[in-house]
């Protein structure tokens, strides 16, 4: 799933963020200067990951798509995805581990996951081994850019395994036929850095949001899109990004690294 000559519009390589900028730009997004809450972050990346997968895997040959979604805004954003790709026609289902403890102590994941219940959208805390006969696609909704490594000693259970059962070594086939979709970062990466060495997730497809982060100049799938169009020019302008135009009324935009 590795290799083709880079396609789409390129990005210039000072435009993808490390952790310190990428933590200001969210903190710029929702100052008074920003103007905007968490719950519309959220919603509009979730949407445009729905959308960016809809663009390579068509409904007609990948209509089952397994969202694994980790505690924090990352799965946040995984569970906004699945309500798009239900509506978009897709037959999403979700695994979120420590479901019932983080939606007791987070308002916004608790109706994030409500209105999955509403649609019959399946969720369960339980990870198993999907059988490749049962999904099409996975959607890698697990660590963002905040990922400080593994702790070990059991903590990070079951999110290490899941990466162990999707990961792979470096040119070496992964356990599962089925391609991944990483949201924003793939999972166990650093943000800086990108994959550790051996074992790691290396996904068919990396969306990035609101701008591409430092890691992705080593990402190697076949699909790099950038979802978020709503960035305001003064945040552009302050943070140093050069963003592509998104054509139409397109919610994602397939980029390269311009380096």
């Amino acid at each position: 799933m590795e290799g083709s000559c880079p396609v789409g519009v390129g990005v210039p390589a000072s435009t993808f963020l490390n952790q310190e900028r990428a933590i200001q730009v969210d903190v710029d997004l929702m100052s008074p200067e920003g103007g905007f809450s968490i719950d519309q972050l959220m919603e509009l990346a979730g949407l445009s990951v729905a959308a960016s997968v809809t663009k390579e895997y068509p409904l007609d040959s990948h209509p089952r798509v397994l969202i694994i979604c980790g505690p924090g805004n990352n799965g946040g954003d995984g569970l906004v995805a699945a309500r798009h790709l239900h509506h978009f026609g897709y037959q999403p289902r979700v695994i979120y581990p420590k479901m019932e403890k983080v939606i007791s102590q987070n308002e916004l994941y608790r109706r994030l996951t409500q209105q999955l219940a509403q649609l019959s959208v399946p969720v369960t805390e339980e990870w198993q081994e999907p059988a490749p006969s049962d999904v099409d696609v996975i959607v890698d909704a697990i660590f963002g850019f905040s990922f400080k490594g593994w702790r070990g000693g059991g903590k990070d259970a079951p999110f290490d395994d899941i990466i162990k059962f999707l990961g792979a070594e470096e040119g070496v086939q992964p356990r599962h036929a089925v391609p991944v979709v990483s949201v924003d970062i793939p999972s166990g990466w650093d943000v800086e850095a990108g994959p550790p060495q051996g074992l790691a997730l290396r996904p068919d497809m990396l969306i990035s949001l609101t701008a591409p982060k430092m890691c992705a100049l080593g990402f190697k799938g076949r699909f790099h899109y950038l979802g978020g169009r709503f960035v305001p020019p003064n945040i552009v302008a302050k943070n140093g990004l050069e963003l592509p135009r998104y054509p139409g009324a397109e919610q994602c935009v397939q980029i390269t690294a311009a380096l």
